[in-house]
């Protein structure tokens, strides 16, 4: 069970503690607020680096039409 948890050199001990202080930190009620704002950046970095990576794909095939 410990090597399922092992994430990074944290234990199981070590995440327990982590949950506890962000509890006592923000909130049962605040938690969800700020996983859906975690999750929002989220899809705003995928969409960028998309962008990005169309925008590069595009430039190519206009190079290659030049040629």
């Amino acid at each position: 069970m410990n090597n399922i948890l092992f994430i990074g050199g944290l234990g199981t001990t070590e995440l327990l503690i982590i949950v506890l202080v962000v509890l006592l930190l923000f909130g049962g009620k605040k938690i969800p607020e700020l996983m859906h704002g975690m999750g929002k950046g989220v899809r705003s970095f995928k969409e960028g680096m998309n962008e990005v990576s169309d925008n590069l794909k595009m430039e190519e095939k206009k190079e290659e039409e030049k040629k």
